[in-house]
């Protein structure tokens, strides 16, 4: 925990003052008192219990005291809350190889379910953007917490030729960061782009187009949103997953990777042919490693649901530095009521 305004402790100066008051009051009154022929007996008739009660409710209102002032120095802890601004893209891999039928009833199928019951699951401010792959990648639903506009984008993907992994992280990448100036055109059809941070122009655009600057961030190190991408792992065409995946880390953005499909690979019907589609996991192992993400192997549409379920646990919350002056002010108030209760109820005056 840390004090924003830790200036204002010079306050608890007052404390010490307070008790010096209430010990002179009280040597003052026992001056005063009425002289009793045996002050030995009235000790043993009020008892040691009696004569500590007396001091009690001063006692909760300079406590209350003392946590008012620590409100007053705005103190400050991190700790986990539910996210307030969350945006989540999910990448989705709508190759002929998500046909395969390794797991039932075919690998798009088991992916569209559980996404779906992933999306229903999000807390209702987060917002999720859907972005569709193979030979190239588009986006099919803006980032938006209508989950009724989300279920149906993810409802309607259809396969295409091709996989392009590379292309799928670039422009979730853009999606999920609009104000990055990232130029999608030669990241995903040609030049430098990818491999020089996404500032690269196209030759007979160079010098004349204006970037915004960009500085490196350690990766993993945004935490307003992540992407998720869903694939078989298998790149045929497109910008490398492994320099898409650094373009990202150099953002900060986590990319954390779920590769479907058996050890094994399955066969899918292609135009009327049986093709074995092969199950590629070390390309998503790289791009979660590379952005500090994880990687979730599933094996089975039961296996796809769970890895669903811990995505869903660590994008609900977030640990974020939060004051917690608020928390200091309900103590005292509770110190402060407590203190004038017992004084009523046990000497029929106020403290």
């Amino acid at each position: 925990m840390k004090l924003l305004w830790p200036e204002a402790l010079w306050l608890l100066l007052a404390a010490p003052a307070l008790v010096g008051a209430y010990v002179f009051l009280l040597r003052r009154k026992k001056k005063d008192a009425i002289r009793y022929a045996s002050l030995s007996l009235v000790k043993a008739a009020i008892g040691p219990g009696q004569r500590f009660r007396r001091h009690f409710p001063p006692l909760l209102f300079l406590l209350a005291l003392v946590a008012s002032i620590v409100a007053i120095a705005r103190p400050s802890a991190v700790i986990t809350l539910p996210s307030e601004q969350r945006t989540i893209i999910l990448a989705i891999d709508v190759s002929l190889s998500m046909r395969a039928a390794d797991i039932e009833p075919s690998r798009l199928a088991a992916a569209q379910e559980a996404a779906n019951a992933f999306v229903q699951e999000q807390p209702a401010d987060v917002r999720i953007g859907i972005v569709s792959f193979a030979g190239t990648a588009s986006v099919v639903q803006s980032p938006t917490r209508n989950r009724d506009d989300l279920v149906a984008a993810i409802d309607r993907l259809q396969l295409q030729r091709h996989t392009a992994i590379g292309s799928g992280i670039i422009v979730s990448l853009a999606t999920l960061l609009p104000d990055a100036g990232i130029d999608l055109e030669p990241l995903l059809f040609g030049g430098r782009g990818v491999r020089d941070g996404g500032r690269a122009v196209p030759a007979d655009k160079a010098g004349k187009a204006e970037t915004k600057p960009f500085t490196p961030v350690p990766p993993g190190s945004y935490a307003s949103g992540a992407i998720i991408l869903l694939t078989d792992g298998r790149r045929t065409m497109g910008p490398d997953p492994a320099d898409a995946a650094r373009m990202a880390a150099e953002r900060g953005v986590r990319i954390y990777t779920v590769g479907f499909g058996t050890a094994g690979g399955g066969m899918a019907d292609v135009g009327g042919w049986s093709v074995y589609m092969r199950f590629d996991e070390e390309t998503l192992k790289t791009v979660a490693d590379l952005t500090r993400a994880e990687y979730f192997y599933a094996g089975s549409a039961a296996d796809l649901k769970k890895v669903y379920q811990q995505l869903n646990t660590q994008f609900v919350l977030e640990k974020k530095e939060t004051e917690i002056g608020a928390l200091a002010i309900a103590v005292a108030a509770v110190l402060a009521l407590a203190a004038a209760a017992l004084s009523v109820l046990w000497f029929n005056r106020s403290v």
